[in-house]
């Protein structure tokens, strides 16, 4: 009786599994639809030695975590340019008004990777950003 649970569960799995497969050639963004955001601009904002304020603004956001994606991604690069190689998110604050995303993330710069769970590497960040067509600062 379980081989014959068994041999139709395999049967029976590929059908299912090839019903939420994309037909060739079809956009797969189009079933879901397209993730096409307007970044409208990074703001930088020095608050206390290395600790920094990035405010950023978009529209076209899917949720909270697209506004804080953008303002990692500006950290990120800032870290570059400013010949760090690390930074430790602090908070990001995320509102909504209308269309437009408003994101206010703050940051600790460090060439050495600082102490804490939400550090980042912002070499392999900002690659990530460039991916995922992230603008950075």
């Amino acid at each position: 009786m379980r081989s014959l649970i068994v041999l139709a569960m395999l049967t029976t799995a590929p059908a299912a599994l090839s019903a939420c497969a994309t037909a060739p050639g079809a956009d797969p963004g189009a079933t879901r639809g397209a993730f096409q955001p307007a970044y409208q601009g990074i703001q930088t904002v020095l608050l206390e030695g290395d600790m920094v304020s990035f405010r950023v603004a978009m529209e076209g956001a899917q949720s909270e975590r697209d506004v804080e994606a953008y303002a990692r991604c500006a950290a990120a690069q800032y870290a570059l340019i400013r010949g760090a190689g690390f930074a430790r998110h602090v908070r990001t604050n995320v509102a909504k008004d209308g269309n437009t995303w408003r994101g206010d993330g703050v940051y600790l710069i460090s060439a050495a990777l600082p102490r804490g769970l939400r550090t980042i590497d912002a070499e392999v960040t900002v690659r990530d950003c460039g991916e995922r067509a992230i603008p950075t600062v």
